[in-house]
């Protein structure tokens, strides 16, 4: 009897989908689908003294743990000193989430956090921040790459959810100098850890990564969101939560060379990741590989890289200059 119920066993894990066996392949894109960490997650704000704000970010690992971060003055982007990061980390114990850190202990429950660091105790709110790009119409003369409609202006491109454009695709059209506007949207993948993690890639003239990651309450790393891959970290992390829309604008101006294809100029970017600026004239030092072309000379597509994730993209249109 005993060999025999090994022996089911083996046979039920042999035909078990791949994503029942290991949890870091899981990725929901439907936030009605996830569990019960996910409307834990996220930002949490709110002043902790008279004179002071405080803000927090909250990372869903799976199974009930947590690991986050408690940002001096209020979160990225807004009123955070720039230099302040307490690591908290936390567990579900008893239906209530427990946080801890250096001097600090916290409840979260109900949308809000009772926190108490140095003996001071203060309430933190969840705060739903959106990218003020978010939407953004396309102005006068923009060519517009995808609407929702069809993926007709990408290579092999593919429709998901109905509008929405899935990843491994390039532009059919080859551009120069412009900007660009684009709206991605990161899977939920709470078990999932690093580049393993809704990760996909912005690449300008078919060879420039700048990374598209759940990066989410992160440092803020070259290879994390916003960072150009290997080469550059972003002035500050801005990644929002998974399933958050959010966008990347850009000016792109390709590298020059002359006749004779000596280099003259290095290709340049400002990047803004939800609107904030984490790459200012940022010269591009080489292309990095994992694109489809290699001579920076050449006008070149916008490609977004397949890595394996539902990364999914909306409202991408270009203003060639």
């Amino acid at each position: 009897m005993t060999r025999l119920l090994a022996s089911l066993c083996l046979l039920i894990a042999a035909v078990a989908p791949a994503w029942a066996q290991d949890k870091s392949q899981q990725a929901v894109v439907d936030s009605t689908k996830a569990d019960a960490d996910f409307l834990l997650q996220g930002e949490y704000a709110g002043p902790a003294t008279a004179s002071s704000n405080q803000g927090l970010q909250l990372v869903a690992l799976g199974d009930g743990k947590f690991q986050g971060v408690l940002y001096g003055k209020g979160l990225p982007g807004e009123s955070w000193d720039g230099k302040t990061r307490l690591a908290l980390t936390g567990e579900t114990v008893g239906g209530k989430l427990q946080l801890s850190g250096t001097n600090f202990r916290a409840t979260v429950e109900g949308g809000q956090v009772q926190a108490d660091l140095d003996g001071v105790k203060f309430t933190l709110k969840k705060v739903e921040r959106q990218s003020p790009t978010l939407g953004a119409k396309p102005p006068q003369g923009a060519v517009v790459l995808f609407d929702g409609t069809n993926p007709d202006a990408w290579d092999k491109g593919k429709l998901v959810e109905g509008n929405l454009l899935a990843v491994g695709t390039r532009t059919k059209q080859k551009f120069k100098d412009y900007t660009l506007h684009l709206e991605f949207r990161t899977p939920y993948m709470p078990h999932a850890r690093g580049q393993g993690r809704g990760n996909s890639g912005l690449y300008l003239n078919d060879q420039y990564e700048f990374q598209i990651l759940d990066s989410f309450g992160l440092a803020g790393e070259n290879n994390e969101c916003g960072g150009y891959y290997s080469f550059a970290k972003p002035k500050l992390n801005m990644c929002l939560p998974p399933l958050t829309w959010q966008t990347y604008d850009v000016d792109f101006t390709m590298a020059r060379y002359d006749a004779n294809k000596n280099k003259l100029k290095p290709a340049t970017a400002t990047i803004r990741l939800n609107g904030v600026i984490v790459h200012e004239k940022y010269e591009i030092p080489k292309f990095n590989g994992g694109g489809g072309q290699a001579d920076e000379s050449l006008p070149g597509s916008i490609f977004v890289q397949d890595h394996g994730n539902p990364v999914h993209f909306r409202n991408i249109w270009i203003v060639e200059r």
